[in-house]
């Protein structure tokens, strides 16, 4: 007989009992008045009477009639991107998320290599981390694969570690109705019984469908439509709302279409300056907020997501299962009082017992950027009298038109007051002289320059400027740092280092998301008006929307497939 056993039959008492609560059942979606009883980091029983569950050396929580449920967890986000997570983790335990499954694409462009050292850097923190495997360097839609033959096998080979969850987000622009290197990866996926997430923005029809026979859960849907036809040809749907996007209306819209059961919550990345202010809380209350049921809700991030990516030992309250409890003071506000999680209790009185973590990464993730830093690196000769230019749309959109930059010297220069700038996209690998530049329109700015490492899904340095040599002035700074964000009009005059591959801040969270200010605030005092313009700057290289976008060798026609010139 087991220690769970012992006290379920209340021969031995529990190490820790939250007693007078209203216990939630997400498998009957109903409210309980239950005790958890937890010994060893698991949950041992759910009494209605703890008495013989405590004990002289038990850890009581008086919860009071207050809402007790089980840990949230994040369906989706990226924690290698903006801020180290052994340095923010405290803030998702205060908004009571105990699991999260995260993309690696970031840490991916190190290969194999870094993912593991992703694995490593959050083993050993108060909360659940489980990874997704970027299939990004096995696609070959605009640059040939970034990944070795050797690499593609190691990478193959990780799916079997217990950590990883599935396969990360793959745009379908890159495996529908075109084959690729990365349906290896999708079959093996299979093969062990791990889903493979989407990233289906702007597919639909015949296209979805097709798409859904290689993905099982997506969380691109925007609206109601979107929520159906997804839910029509099987795939799993998740609700998003984070620093990126909010679209839990058009969830909440088809809820009456649409099991609450078959569907999740995630954040998809939540930045420093937001993750303050709560985690999955803020996703759940907000989707109550928007209409559905708290206990509907509540399932969304807890078992659903559980069951869904095979995390049997968590989502509910089970007997059995990894003791992640959330004690919460209101429920419809989802308001966090008191957190557990792997029996351990993390949040009193709303506030974290546990925090920062430092951690030491390997030489070649504080040296991962190797870029041209000289202006010739952006010059283009003039060739006619007009060229391609991406144009600014709204937040990750893009479109295109054409424009006619000023001519001087035999090349084309910016034209601030034309609203005509430069955009490059430098590859920062080593040994790699690859770059192109290009032209942007809609950003507005008027003097200096602006360059980042933060580029998505490429490992690249993001170059805008209105002059070449403030934008080899930005650059150089950026790559001075280890990676990260400069601003620079005859001096840097904003920065925002990412030393830890480029990718990361290091830095306590407090001031990452100040710095963060402080470039975007650089940035509109320098005519810069568009909503979120570090989310219009970092995604100029994200192929997973459209229209048009940097690559390292052109421009990236997302809607054709295929890599286009300045004219």
């Amino acid at each position: 007989m087991n220690d769970l056993q012992m006290v379920a039959l209340g021969e031995a008492s529990a190490d820790l009992v939250v007693e007078g609560g209203r216990v939630l059942l997400p498998e009957l979606g109903e409210f309980q008045s239950r005790a958890v009883a937890v010994v060893n980091n698991r949950v041992a029983a759910l009494p209605a009477d703890p008495e013989s569950a405590v004990g002289p050396d038990t850890e009581v929580i008086h919860a009071d009639g207050r809402a007790v449920v089980p840990g949230f967890i994040d369906a989706h986000t990226h924690l290698d991107l903006q801020q180290c997570y052994e340095l923010a983790y405290h803030y998702s335990l205060e908004g009571g998320t105990t699991t999260v499954i995260s993309e690696c694409s970031g840490f991916g462009s190190f290969g194999p290599s870094g993912i593991e050292e992703f694995l490593a850097a959050t083993a050993y923190l108060p909360v659940t981390v489980r990874a997704t495997l970027p299939p990004t360097p096995l696609f070959d839609t605009f640059e040939p694969p970034a990944a070795t033959d050797e690499e593609a096998s190691e990478l193959l080979d990780l799916l079997a570690d217990d950590r990883v969850v599935g396969v990360g987000e793959s745009g379908w622009i890159h495996a529908v109705g075109r084959d690729t290197p990365a349906e290896a990866l999708y079959e093996r996926a299979g093969e062990v019984g791990k889903p493979v997430t989407g990233h289906a923005a702007g597919c639909r029809g015949a296209d979805l469908a097709a798409f859904a026979s290689i993905i099982d859960d997506d969380h691109e849907a925007i609206t109601r439509e979107g929520v159906i036809e997804r839910a029509e040809n099987g795939i799993h749907v998740v609700g998003r709302c984070g620093s990126v996007r909010d679209d839990i209306e058009a969830l909440a819209a088809a809820i009456d279409r649409v099991d609450p059961a078959e569907c999740s919550l995630s954040s998809d990345g939540v930045w420093p300056r937001d993750l303050t202010d709560g985690h999955m809380d803020r996703v759940v209350r907000r989707a109550i907020e928007a209409g559905i049921e708290p206990t509907d809700a509540i399932r969304m991030a807890t078992l659903s997501p559980a069951q869904h990516f095979g995390l049997s030992d968590r989502g509910s309250l089970a007997p059995g299962n990894v003791a992640d409890v959330v004690v919460l003071s209101d429920l419809e506000g989802v308001r966090v009082e008191t957190v557990v999680s792997g029996g351990e209790v993390v949040v009193r009185n709303g506030s974290a017992t546990v925090g920062p973590r430092n951690r030491e990464y390997p030489p070649e993730f504080y040296d991962s950027v190797s870029i041209p830093t000289d202006p010739g690196a952006f010059s283009t000769p003039a060739d006619g009298d007009w060229v391609r230019a991406i144009t600014l749309e709204g937040g990750l959109l893009t479109g295109e038109q054409r424009v006619s930059p000023v001519v001087e010297g035999g090349g084309f220069r910016p034209d601030p007051d034309g609203d005509v700038l430069k955009a490059a996209l430098l590859d920062r690998r080593a040994d790699s002289e690859g770059g192109f530049t290009g032209f942007l329109t809609g950003l507005g700015l008027e003097s200096g320059a602006v360059a980042t490492s933060l580029a998505w899904e490429r490992p690249g340095v993001i170059v805008v400027g209105a002059d070449e040599r403030e934008m080899a002035r930005a650059a150089a700074r950026v790559a001075g740092m280890g990676g990260g964000w400069a601003v620079a009009d005859g001096e840097i005059v904003a920065e925002l280092p990412l030393r830890v591959g480029g990718l990361c801040s290091d830095l306590d969270v407090e001031e990452t998301a100040t710095l963060t200010g402080t470039v975007e605030s650089a940035l509109r005092a320098r005519g810069v008006g568009v909503d979120r313009p570090l989310l219009a700057i970092q995604t100029l290289s994200f192929p997973g929307v459209p229209a048009l976008k940097l690559s390292f060798s052109g421009y990236a026609d997302v809607r054709a497939r295929e890599l286009v010139g300045l004219r």
